[in-house]
């Protein structure tokens, strides 16, 4: 930061010297202001990295940000790799027309706490609340799943396997997954018990059959896989322009 405050002085002060070019001291000006901005962008994200770091008990908890693009976060790759990364987050409808409904880009790698904000903003975007919501194993916390049943809102999401611990033993029985557990309310009872019927394993299908074939026309056929942009505005943007371009093909192939 000190270098950068410097390097802003000098860079200024050459920008009034007539020696130089007027144009390519204004733009040394420029690069170094924004330079300082983006550092001090950086300062303004460590607190809330240094709190995550903590609260997942990562070995390593010095916090780290990117000096390039402080809102990015380093998350954990398809490929078993780390990178710093954006997770984007789309709604899209099960019926014949399967468009976009709800766009969320954030820097947490966890898909946790986002199923509540993304109702809210289907319901705003469409005018329609959901009846039934489709997510995957990373969504329901047991507030998602509270607040969605206040909101009369139906969700079908894979019940988390038991893990067994290394001190039992195979001939040990299994605890039904689908049976609801000491301290579970109401509304997280009612998805434990939901989920193990066929009728909820049959309606869960639809989702791999329309949210996972919009998630692949994105990275495979729009450039989504990875981005050459900066910020969580330009990335959110960028996710609003492929969801439009999207939900216009779609509308030409359904009216066809």
């Amino acid at each position: 930061m000190t270098e950068a405050r410097a390097h802003l002085v000098e860079v200024t002060r050459a920008a009034t010297d007539h020696a130089r070019a007027a144009r390519r001291a204004a733009t040394m000006a420029r690069v170094a202001k924004e330079r300082l901005a983006r550092l001090d962008h950086a300062l303004a994200e460590l607190p809330d990295v240094a709190a995550i770091k903590k609260k997942s008990g990562a070995k390593d908890a010095t916090p780290r940000v990117s000096t390039t693009d402080p809102d990015a976060r380093v998350m954990k790759m398809p490929d078993g790799g780390f990178r710093p990364a954006f997770n984007i987050q789309l709604a899209t409808t099960t019926d014949a027309a399967r468009v976009i409904v709800g766009i969320s880009v954030t820097n947490r790698g966890s898909d946790q706490g986002q199923a509540a904000p993304m109702l809210e903003q289907i319901e705003a975007r469409t005018g329609v609340r959901p009846t039934e919501l489709l997510v995957d194993g990373g969504y329901p916390s047991h507030d998602a799943l509270e607040k969605a049943s206040a909101a009369g809102v139906t969700v079908y999401a894979p019940v988390p396997k038991l893990r067994r611990n290394a001190s039992e033993t195979p001939v040990q029985p299994q605890v039904d997954p689908y049976l609801p557990k000491p301290g579970d309310s109401d509304a997280v009872a009612a998805w434990r018990v939901r989920m193990g019927t066929d009728d909820a394993k049959q309606i869960y299908k639809q989702r791999a059959a329309t949210a996972e074939t919009v998630n692949a026309d994105a990275k495979a056929h729009r450039g989504m896989a990875a981005t050459a942009l900066r910020g969580l505005a330009k990335v959110t943007g960028n996710a609003c322009l492929f969801a439009l371009t999207y939900n216009i093909l779609r509308y030409i192939t359904v009216s066809a």
